[in-house]
């Protein structure tokens, strides 16, 4: 009898340790269709082929059992839908995902659930795909030991929309072009979006918060950013939108507020002879509402609401000329000139300078005082009988006087 049994044993377990779930990829012919009934199934899968996987109800969950990737796309024309995906491995230098998808185009992976995995979806050499309405958290690591939620590399013309990265690292976009970044949520992130050689980028409504940084453009051109809401980034240098070397940016009606610097403006924009536009833009309650680093200049900022900031400029950079940047029509909540003629257009220049007050800027030890009555005193002097002649920031030769609406 027990040799019996330990027959019938042998025999099944093949069948017991075999993936069902690839073999059932494997088996289908290109272009087929698999709905999965609710259940758990065994990840590490490949899938090679034109193909589609929807669950079909809810409780469809892909497990990667702590091993590598769970679901690794090696062909285009594959779809993912519905799938509550866990389990990746936790090791970096292999980027351990729920999905990977490698030189492919017109994929789509929509209404997943991702968690527990270290990168959420990877996307290396991918075009003309769709990443939509899917929930991506990553495993319980310190925040940067965590792996990035959405990761595009020489990925272009992709619409990522809809989805939300919470308790993950960065969303990453490095050397890819033409894709659309819509109506997408970060929170508890550290890059909610951080991009890297990148050009002819539509980043739209989307909203951060609670993240170190809102989005941060490096080395990169031709994209516009419109429409985005970036509240309370963390931490002494929580930056709502950075930019670094960037060039023929668009930053438009995007609101940036609670964080300690609005915008972040480092040597940009980059190209001789080029400009920035940020316009329209309400930049509220920072600590720091404009950072200037180093050589910026020419960035046309117009039309701009900024209210409620502590300080309205900063300008680190003994050489950066913050006055040849072309700064007009903005609310400022400290203007202290008139409108006569009722234009809704001061009448004198708003000019900012740097007094006592902003020491801390080359000597941080000085900001442990800043607000304390001695420093505001100084402040006062300065602007009452300047004792030294107080360094000229800029101008805004046509300050708005009311915001309207």
């Amino acid at each position: 009898m027990f040799k019996i049994y330990f027959a019938l044993f042998t025999l099944f377990l093949p069948l017991l340790n075999a993936n069902v779930l690839q073999k059932a990829i494997d088996d289908a012919p290109v272009g087929s269709i698999l709905k999965l009934p609710a259940g758990v199934y065994k990840g590490s899968i490949v899938i090679n082929k034109p193909l589609t996987i929807i669950g079909k109800e809810d409780g469809v969950v892909i497990d990667g059992e702590g091993n590598g990737t769970v679901i690794k796309v090696k062909s285009s024309y594959v779809t993912l839908k519905n799938l509550k995906i866990i389990g990746s491995g936790d090791r970096h230098e292999n980027i351990d995902a729920a999905i990977t998808i490698s030189e492919a185009k017109q994929c789509e992976i929509s209404n997943c659930v991702i968690d527990d995995c270290l990168f959420g979806i990877d996307m290396q050499m991918v075009s003309n795909s769709i990443v939509s309405n899917n929930k991506i958290t990553s495993k319980d690591f310190d925040l940067g030991l965590r792996g990035d939620g959405l990761r595009l590399w020489y990925s272009n013309d992709n619409i990522i929309k809809k989805n939300s990265l919470i308790n993950s690292r960065d969303m990453v976009v490095w050397y890819s072009h033409g894709n659309t970044i819509e109506e997408n949520f970060g929170e508890h992130c550290r890059y909610s979006l951080h991009f890297m050689y990148a050009g002819k980028n539509h980043v739209i409504n989307n909203r951060y918060q609670y993240n170190s940084v809102g989005i941060f453009f490096m080395y990169s051109k031709d994209t516009i950013a419109t429409g985005n809401f970036i509240k309370s980034s963390l931490g002494a240098t929580g930056m709502g939108i950075g930019f670094k070397e960037v060039t023929n940016f668009t930053i438009k009606n995007n609101t940036v507020l609670y964080c300690a610097q609005g915008l972040y403006i480092d040597r940009s924009p980059f190209e001789p002879e080029t400009n920035n536009w940020i316009e329209d833009n309400k930049i509220l309650y920072n600590a720091e509402a404009m950072h200037f680093h180093s050589l910026s200049e020419d960035n046309i900022i117009k039309n701009n609401v900024i209210m409620g900031n502590i300080e309205d400029v900063v300008n680190d950079g003994m050489s950066s000329k913050t006055y040849n940047n072309d700064i007009s029509e903005n609310y400022w909540d400290n203007y202290e000139g008139f409108d006569q003629n009722n234009d809704n257009i001061g009448d004198t220049p708003h000019k900012v300078y740097r007094y006592a007050d902003q020491l801390w800027i080359h000597n941080p030890d000085v900001k442990f005082f800043y607000g304390s009555p001695v420093i505001s005193l100084l402040n006062f002097l300065a602007k009452l009988a300047p004792f030294s002649k107080p360094l000229f920031l800029f101008e805004d030769a046509k300050p708005i006087v009311k915001i309207e609406g």
